[in-house]
């Protein structure tokens, strides 16, 4: 049978090469014309425990990966243990045969509360205790299983690639896996090929090597096994030019295309990949539409990425940077922004634009620091002493997200204040193929930067206007003294604690909220898709976006009627419209990855409206497209008030 949709996925031990194994699988995929989604899952060590990768590729467009497995590849006893009953009915399971005696007990890694979840469930199905009743509960539901001695095929690769040392090779160990994969699904080995050398470009030696030892074992289970899988995935033409790619390398791109030209950050999990490749990518080529950068550094453009000693001088410095006119921005996750709202404080006393990129993770404290939550909304929008004018606007996928990095460089400009841009774990973690970027829709849009020449007078750093917006002044420039201060200021900067001026001055702070309200337009702040007069109204921000939209045509044929709606703007709230579509809604089901619904607290405190249904998850796993529907349509269909999802391993 061949399918539209794949779902394969590989796990392993930390440090063992999965990620390398998952991206290599989908390269070859996306090389084959297929879209592609994929999502990583990780502990919060270094190396040794349990980490993996499931990708989905498709003909289709694909948003959003799934809990339900057609080929599962291991190499380990811990994956077939943790993954096998994932691995639906007539699918397989590639495993190494040297681990089916292995005591389940005795796997260190695996937590034991798991552990015992295991052993009742073999016991309740009259089965001992090793990986082999395992293998022997999953064959009951038709799970076709593909032994595969890695060993022994690593000694015959070694004489093919000349190289003795079989301690060296146990690194191809991933490549093989993903080659028996193929192999079984009879998917072309040429893309699998132009994968590794890709993977590899800057290594020749070490991709030939690859190669023959992925040929090698493709044929190997060719020979051994193969029909044993009826299931086969063929490569497709697609005249649509893609991308696969990250959502941190997606930030980043769009930081540079946006004109960012200073990123600091503090080291901290998930947020620090993206400033990893901003320092990878701190030279790059100009292109000429970036006409004042270009006359100065020819075509060659640059970014400083600067690694502060903690997240207090990430914002701090990226406020200073911002002082001086330049695009400045900072990176981080949950404990690092509790840290930093003291220098985001500071910023919007100060009226400074400047760019948080927060990506959220599990909490409280350092809670799920590899895991998956949504639960900083409400802390990105009110945290901080005292009340000052900010903009919190999220990203739902991972090519928005590209555009997303320029449109709140332009907020913060534009309207002069800070700015949150949340994203999450999942998004930062996950890689999609995506219609390459298009340059000409980036507009960079500076506000309103003054020089000596434009002021004919007196400079007022902080001048009253109706909109609250003031000309501002490069640090340095001529003719434009002005004062910075923590403390409550007059026009120019002055220290004051007048209570007239106190009043004036916090008024016009805060107007730049209403005027950006009015001026941003409603399909920035908001995304309807279906028809908003549906009875059923899904609302949702953030990640859950690609779930929910997979699910959407199968609650269609169900015969659900739903317009889902994914808010981006979250401050300024887009008040008027989201009060228009849900004032007429039967049913409002919230979905969100946190415990308390926070997207839905925002409703009810500026609408008066409250979801009717919540369907939420929060045991630091993502959403699939499975859980998206069925907790809709438990929403929808039975009435559910409150659905916790539980999926995830």
């Amino acid at each position: 049978m061949q399918l539209d949709r794949l779902v394969w996925r590989i796990g392993g031990a930390q440090g063992s090469g999965v990620d390398l194994a998952a991206n290599v699988f989908a390269r070859a995929c996306a090389m084959g014309g297929l879209n592609v989604f994929g999502t990583r899952e990780y502990y919060s060590n270094i190396k040794g425990m349990h980490s993996y990768f499931t990708v989905v590729a498709s003909d289709k467009q694909v948003r959003a990966h799934s809990n339900n497995v057609h080929l599962l590849s291991s190499f380990d006893a811990e994956t077939v243990v943790r993954h096998a009953l994932s691995v639906v009915p007539n699918g397989g399971i590639i495993f190494d045969p040297s681990v089916v005696e292995e005591d389940i007990k005795k796997i260190p890694t695996m937590e034991r509360e798991y552990v015992k979840r295991v052993l009742k469930m073999l016991k309740s199905e009259g089965l001992g205790e090793n990986v082999k009743d395992v293998l022997e509960l999953v064959k009951k539901r038709d799970v076709v299983q593909i032994p595969l001695p890695y060993l022994d095929l690593l000694k015959e690769i070694s004489r093919l690639v000349a190289e003795p040392q079989i301690s060296i090779l146990m690194r191809m160990v991933n490549i093989m896996a993903v080659s028996a994969a193929f192999s079984l699904l009879r998917y072309d080995f040429e893309f699998l090929s132009k994968s590794i050398d890709a993977t590899f470009k800057e290594r020749e030696r070490i991709a030939k090597m690859n190669v023959k030892a992925a040929e090698y074992v493709y044929d190997y289970v060719q020979q051994t096994h193969g029909n044993a899988l009826k299931l086969s995935l063929l490569p497709t033409r697609s005249s649509e030019n893609r991308i696969l790619i990250s959502g941190t390398t997606s930030v980043a791109l769009g930081k540079i295309a946006g004109g960012v030209r200073f990123q600091s950050y503090y080291p901290i999990t998930p947020a620090a990949d993206e400033s990893v490749y901003l320092e990878d990518s701190e030279v790059f080529e100009l292109k000429s539409e970036a006409e004042v950068e270009s006359s100065i550094m020819g075509k060659s453009g640059s970014i400083i990425v600067f690694q502060t000693e903690d997240e207090i001088a990430a914002i701090t410095s990226a406020t200073g940077a911002a002082l001086t006119g330049t695009r400045a921005s900072t990176a981080t996750s949950g404990p690092g922004f509790s840290l930093m709202v003291e220098g985001l404080s500071w910023a919007g006393m100060n009226e400074v634009p400047v760019v948080v990129t927060l990506y959220q993770r599990g909490g409280p404290s350092t809670g799920l620091p590899t895991r998956h939550e949504q639960a900083d909304l409400l802390f990105a929008m009110y945290g901080g002493h005292g009340e000052f004018p900010r903009i919190v606007f999220a990203s739902g996928d991972i090519e928005e997200a590209f555009y997303d990095a320029v449109l709140v460089q332009n907020y913060a400009e534009r309207y002069q204040l800070p700015v949150v841009h949340i994203l999450d774990k999942a998004l930062a973690n996950s890689v999609m193929t995506c219609r390459s970027f298009d340059p000409s829709k980036v507009l960079i849009e500076r506000g309103q930067f003054v020089s000596e020449k434009d002021l004919g007078g007196e400079y007022l750093r902080f001048k009253f206007t109706e909109s609250g917006i003031s000309p501002m002044a490069r640090l340095g420039e001529k003719g434009t003294i002005f004062w910075n201060t923590g403390d409550e200021h007059d026009e120019y900067g002055h220290i004051t604690e007048d209570p007239l001026l106190r009043d004036t001055m916090m008024e016009k702070r805060m107007r730049k909220l209403d005027t950006a309200a009015k001026e941003i337009p409603d399909e920035q702040k908001l995304k309807i898709f279906g028809e908003d007069s549906a009875p059923n109204i899904v609302v949702s921000w953030g990640s859950p976006k690609g779930a929910i939209l997979d699910s959407l045509d199968l609650l269609n044929k169900e015969g659900v009627e739903v317009c889902y709606v994914q808010v981006k703007m979250m401050r300024p709230f887009p008040t008027k419209t989201m009060g228009r579509i849900l004032s007429g809604a039967k049913k409002i089901v919230d979905v969100e990855n946190n415990y308390s619904g926070q997207l839905g607290k925002i409703i009810k405190s500026e609408l008066g409206i409250e979801p009717s249904h919540y369907v939420l998850k929060y045991n630091g796993r993502p959403i699939s497209n499975e859980e998206a529907f069925h907790g809709i349509m438990s929403a929808v269909k039975e009435d559910k008030r409150r659905i916790v999802l539980r999926g995830g391993i």
